[in-house]
């Protein structure tokens, strides 16, 4: 699949990652360490695609930085415990 043919598929991205969105959240506040990242990842992922669809850099770059945050938790995570 290339990006054009996925972007006929952005809305449904888009209601994925509020529910991502949601559930990270609700992660967050119940303490569900590391839930919270392993969510978070694939939300900031698609947001970095749909801006990327519109062109909206500060918002694609504020996702990247995110990502590779929570990539760093996760591998830390996995190596540390």
């Amino acid at each position: 699949m290339t990006g054009k043919s996925l972007a006929k598929y952005e809305q449904e991205l888009k209601w994925i990652a509020l529910v991502l969105g949601i559930v990270s959240t609700v992660a967050a506040v119940q303490d569900w360490y590391p839930l919270t990242i392993f969510v978070s990842l694939p939300f900031c992922l698609i947001w970095i695609y749909c801006a990327w669809l519109h062109t909206e850099r500060q918002l694609k770059y504020i996702n990247i930085i995110f990502s590779i945050l929570y990539v760093y938790g996760i591998i830390r995570y996995f190596l540390v415990g």
